[in-house]
């Protein structure tokens, strides 16, 4: 990274791990924050980026982000989605094990965070397959994989073979205190659900989800994780309900966790109306009542992060009848002016906003980074919160097209961002 001695002037410091909201100088010099709120001595800046009415806070950690590198380029690959990322205020990006190959050996994640740092400049933290190849039954080698850079495994969308495997894969894990990242959802009652079950879905003649298919999931990890004592992460809820079980649990003292993808905060199974591709997602888009759920758990700190469930495709993906159009939102380039939405609500103040981006995904990972303190990594995010843009073609960076905010109006939007020291975007 670049040893460039950088002077932050004039702008609004939003820090939430400290608590700082104010505006002060932020000073950086090999790579790491060396000042905030005074220059060091001696510090003599090569690069001064004055910013008056902006927002200067850590970078943003994205938990969940599908780059579709290594095996599906046609859809995205690091370069394109880890520049749009990183244009978005994302310093680190984590990468689900669902790549082709599997991330399921060292080589495989040496590729990948090798490839990211060539490409996009900001950090791609692989995360590792909870089984060989994800076929859900034989344990992959964790150990080698968190000796490779992996700070958590996951089995992504595939389910395991039993409750048995389960419990080893969880076992093992915590054997090596490596958190296991869980998608729940149980496939049987899934079946070939495509919409949350309810109203629209019947309305509509599409296979239904139930609110159960995640909530009993949730509900046998809960039992297995205090049985094993493995600190899990729940990727992605998508209903009240199980936000509501994780709350309790988290009273009780288990070592759990859990997230929430940015357009489960905004959207509902009403956006589906009219066989809406663009929102076809897993898991669905639930009721009303769970949008709201979900933003009380985001507010009261139940839930500690949220990310993008960033998913590009070509746009022959979503050209099907519904049921058959890939799902998933391309979300990187929305993941902040979305969440300033959720300020603009009421739902959070901006500092709990920023601290969701930033020390929220950091501590379930235990990263340094997501605080701006003196010797931690100079990764930053500087955003102005009153612009507003249109999403529209002369700006858009991802591959994937895929969202249905397309020729929407958003409000905040990123300047510049820096990784490690380095100015890797500046509008």
């Amino acid at each position: 990274m670049s040893s460039e001695r950088i002077l932050i002037a004039a702008g609004r410091v939003v820090d939430p791990a400290s608590g700082l909201d104010a505006v002060q100088p932020v000073c950086v010099a090999d790579g790491k924050i060396v000042g905030v709120g005074h220059h060091p001595p001696g510090f003599a800046p090569d690069r001064e980026i004055h910013v008056p009415g902006r927002i200067v806070c850590p970078g943003f950690i994205d938990l969940c982000a599908r780059l579709r590198e290594p095996g599906q380029e046609h859809k995205g690959t690091l370069a394109s989605e880890g520049t749009a990322a990183g244009a978005s205020g994302i310093t680190t990006l984590c990468i689900p094990p669902d790549t082709k190959p599997v991330v399921d050996t060292p080589a495989v994640v040496r590729l990948i965070r090798e490839r990211g740092q060539k490409a996009a400049q900001i950090r791609m933290l692989p995360i590792g397959a909870l089984t060989s190849g994800l076929n859900g039954k034989d344990l992959s080698e964790m150990s080698a994989l968190k000796q490779a850079g992996c700070l958590a495994v996951s089995n992504g969308y595939t389910p395991l073979a039993s409750s048995l495997v389960l419990r080893r894969a969880f076992e093992y894990a915590a054997s090596h205190d490596l958190l296991v990242i869980v998608r729940p959802e149980d496939q049987e009652l899934r079946d070939c659900g495509c919409v949350h079950e309810g109203a629209v879905a019947t309305r509509l003649g599409l296979p239904g989800i139930p609110e159960a298919a995640e909530t009993l999931a949730v509900a046998q990890c809960l039992v297995l994780i205090e049985h094993t004592g493995v600190r899990a992460h729940f990727g992605q809820l998508s209903t009240a309900r199980a936000a509501a079980m994780i709350s309790e649990a988290q009273r009780r003292g288990l070592p759990v966790s859990a997230d929430v993808a940015i357009h489960q905060l905004h959207l509902t199974d009403l956006d589906v109306d009219g066989f809406e591709s663009l929102c076809h997602v897993s898991p669905p888009l639930r009721t009303a009542a769970d949008r709201d759920g979900l933003r009380k758990a985001l507010g009261d700190g139940s839930i500690t992060a949220i990310c993008s469930d960033h998913q590009p495709h070509d746009p022959d993906a979503k050209l099907d009848v519904f049921s058959a159009t890939d799902p998933g939102i391309a979300s990187v380039e929305t993941l902040l002016p979305l969440t300033l939405r959720l300020v603009d609500e009421g739902v959070l103040s901006l500092s709990e906003a920023v601290a969701r981006l930033t020390v929220g995904p950091a501590n379930i990972l235990g990263l340094p980074t997501g605080r701006l303190t003196v010797g931690s990594p100079a990764d930053l995010c500087i955003f102005e919160p009153g612009a507003t843009w249109q999403i529209n073609g002369s700006n858009w960076r991802s591959r994937g097209r895929n969202t249905p905010f397309w020729g929407d109006e958003m409000v905040g939007r990123v300047t510049q961002t820096i990784v490690g020291g380095q100015l890797v975007f500046q509008a």
